[in-house]
């Protein structure tokens, strides 16, 4: 849990020497330029700096209270992403311009002198507010990328006094230190730290919707380590990894670090000295001016957003606690309506946290991965009725509060309440899907079979009219991003990112005989090919039996199967030749229709109008892909006709829109 105070240390030692660097600058500058003049105005500046800093982390705290749940991830996701953007302009900056530092800000002492006291209050308000505003929302997306634990402020305070205390011992003796080194090092701490928030940042935009991928998860370690393990505090409290992460994620986590740092410590061109017009050939007019505007507007942008955003419409706030020895036993009930519920975790173990109808266990509202010592806020529509707390530490605990009313009148509308489910109501389907998968496998190695059989007697034409039955069942498998692992990749991978391309060894399968097919090579060449990729198949359907499914990979697997359509078919990426990739995604469509039928009992009785919608949709988007035929036989997409395209393309949005729904109202809650 300390750890989660290592990133704000650094920032506030960091950003608290730059500070006390500056305002060290700014009073040794104002003695030697005017040495009977008062270092009140600077100090006035100094704390109209600080007063604004503090007052921007508050505004950005209690702004976002106010907001609902998708507008905070909006929220937190956008700051975050300004965070990053200051923060790495600010290590930059620093590199570039720390020589030059104290001669320009004497420079500026000294013109401000000569105008009066609003110049010298604003020039040390504006020297030291871009470092405090820089701190102010770095440290607050910290605190949110951990949980809003009070960890995070204490490691920032510590931070800072220690900052400030060094400052002052440079100030006042004549101990040196080796300030190069030091932002050096402290640099390549805070890239890391800044890729951390940029990752954190991103998948709350994912969550928010406005940047895709939310389901392309990279890694889920969330149930193979524990989250309250002491080595898995440290990492993520200092890099802002979190145990399950999307690919979105972790590519731009490692691109940016990898970036930033390259480029950080690439040789710096020597500029030539560029000549300062001086500051005292034109006065400040009206700095109190500036002075006001410079505070006011920051805490402006912040309002402009929670106005412009839908809130909580005024919703009442009440706290429920988790406890080590109980689960929100001060838990009363509330009055019907809009409620906001603000839990806090004063146990040792992180979990998940759910208020449920005690009825019948519905999930009226969810607090995923609430750590120890945090507390975070939802907000929910309550209907009249018994409500409770079900707190859940996986593998250790489950436990429910006391059940408590909710009276009064409630609102118009409320959203349905989600009937939990668990890893055993999946044990039916997983089966059914099992043995559906086994059944296409065998079907196409009995199809690859006939393309072997055409290239032995050296039947090009008949192998090529047998190639496509053959990745049209593979497709029906519904084998989406490397499904089946290595054998999946020799059944059916792609060229990109081989070492040689189509020329590389490692390029096998049907994609490999496609390429053949479609690219002048003989049959003999070929035979070796589709003999591997029989036994590969056969191979595969001796392992199924023995493979263990993860029960939450099923409703994943129903929007990932076209999703994975869009990226390789739709987009042209998949094709070798062929041009039939609206064949494959009209299979692809089979396959997910197949995985919504083995789902079907659970959907239904959470969601009774949604297979109906999903129906309509996939015959919307079968009829699309059938009308891109030309006498019956499929062409390529780029030979479509642009109208048709588009059908095809907003059919696929529609259904992919309603099939998100699915792994989200069939995800399997803790316990």
């Amino acid at each position: 849990m300390w750890a989660e105070g290592v990133p704000n240390l650094v920032i506030g030692l960091r950003e608290g020497l730059e500070i006390g660097l500056v305002v060290s600058i700014l009073l040794a500058a104002l003695r030697k330029t005017a040495p009977g003049t008062s270092a009140s105005p600077l100090w006035t500046g100094v704390l109209a700096a600080a007063v604004l800093s503090l007052g921007f982390g508050a505004a950005l705290t209690f702004s976002r209270a106010e907001l609902t749940a998708r507008s905070q991830s909006i929220f937190a996701g956008v700051l975050s992403l300004v965070a990053v953007v200051l923060v790495t302009v600010m290590v930059f900056w620093m590199r570039r311009a720390a020589r030059a530092l104290s001669g320009e800000l004497r420079a500026k002492i000294g013109a401000a002198v000569m105008v009066g006291g609003g110049a010298l209050a604003l020039t040390a308000f504006l020297a030291v507010a871009r470092e405090g505003l820089e701190t102010a929302l770095f440290v607050w997306t910290t605190v949110q990328a951990s949980g809003r634990t009070w960890i995070p402020l204490l490691g920032a305070a510590v931070g800072l006094a220690v900052a400030f205390g060094l400052c002052v011992v440079l100030y006042r003796t004549s101990v040196k230190l080796d300030l190069g080194k030091f932002f050096t090092r402290s640099a390549v701490v805070l890239v890391v730290i800044a890729a951390g928030v940029l990752s954190y940042g991103v998948g709350e935009l994912q969550s928010a919707g406005l940047v895709p991928g939310h389901t392309w998860v990279a890694f889920d370690l969330s149930r193979v380590v524990s989250t309250d393990a002491w080595w898995v505090s440290i990492i993520t409290g200092i890099t802002n990894l979190a145990p399950v992460m999307t690919w979105t994620q972790v590519i731009l986590y490692v691109a940016f670090a990898a970036t930033v740092l390259v480029m950080y410590f690439r040789p710096q061109a020597v500029a030539a000295p560029a000549r300062v017009r001086s500051a005292a050939s034109r006065p400040l007019r009206r700095p109190w001016l500036y002075l006001a505007a410079a505070v006011l507007l920051p805490l402006a942008a912040v309002a402009g957003f929670v106005l412009a955003a839908p809130s909580n419409g005024g919703a009442q706030a009440a706290a429920v606690t988790v406890s080590a020895g109980g689960c929100a036993d001060d838990w009363a009930g509330a009055g019907a309506g809009r409620r906001t519920f603000t839990v806090v975790n004063e146990s040792a173990h992180g979990g998940e946290i759910y208020l449920v109808r005690a009825a019948d266990a519905s999930v009226i509202g969810e607090i995923e991965g609430l750590g120890p010592g945090t507390r975070r806020s939802i907000s929910v529509d309550l209907a009249p009725g018994t409500y409770a707390w079900r707190c859940v530490v996986p593998g250790q605990l489950d436990q429910r509060s006391p059940a408590a009313q909710v009276t009064g009148t409630g609102p118009a509308a409320v959203a349905a309440p989600v009937l939990p489910i668990s890893a055993p109501d999946l044990a039916g389907p997983l089966r059914a899907n099992a043995a559906y998968v086994l059944a296409a496998v065998r079907t196409t190695a009995v199809e690859a079979q006939r393309v072997r059989d055409a290239l032995q007697h050296g039947d090009l034409p008949g192998a090529r009219a047998a190639w496509l039955p053959a990745q049209l069942a593979w497709e029906r498998t519904g084998a989406a991003y490397g499904a089946f692992d290595d054998l999946g990749v020799a059944i059916a991978g792609l060229p990109q990112g081989l070492p040689g391309g189509v020329a590389d060894p490692g390029f096998t399968g049907l994609r490999r005989l496609e390429y053949g097919l479609w690219h002048g090579e003989s049959a003999a060449s070929l035979v070796p090919v589709a003999a591997k990729l029989g036994d590969d198949l056969q191979a595969l359907t001796v392992k199924l039996p023995t493979l263990e499914a993860d029960p939450a990979d099923l409703p994943r697997r129903a929007h990932e199967i076209l999703e994975d359509a869009v990226r390789r078919h739709l987009t042209g990426l998949s094709d070798q030749g062929s041009g039939s990739g609206y064949a494959e995604t009209l299979a692809d469509v089979d396959a997910t229709t197949a995985v919504l039928d083995q789902l079907r009992g659970l959907i239904t009785a959470r969601r009774p109008e949604l297979l109906p919608t999903l129906a309509r949709e996939a015959q919307a988007l079968r009829d699309a892909l059938n009308a891109t035929r030309a006498g019956g036989a499929w062409r390529a997409p780029s030979a479509v006709p642009l109208a048709r395209r588009q059908q095809v393309d907003a059919a696929t949005g529609a259904i992919l829109e309603s099939l998100a729904t699915v792994p989200t109202l069939l995800e399997i809650r803790a316990g």
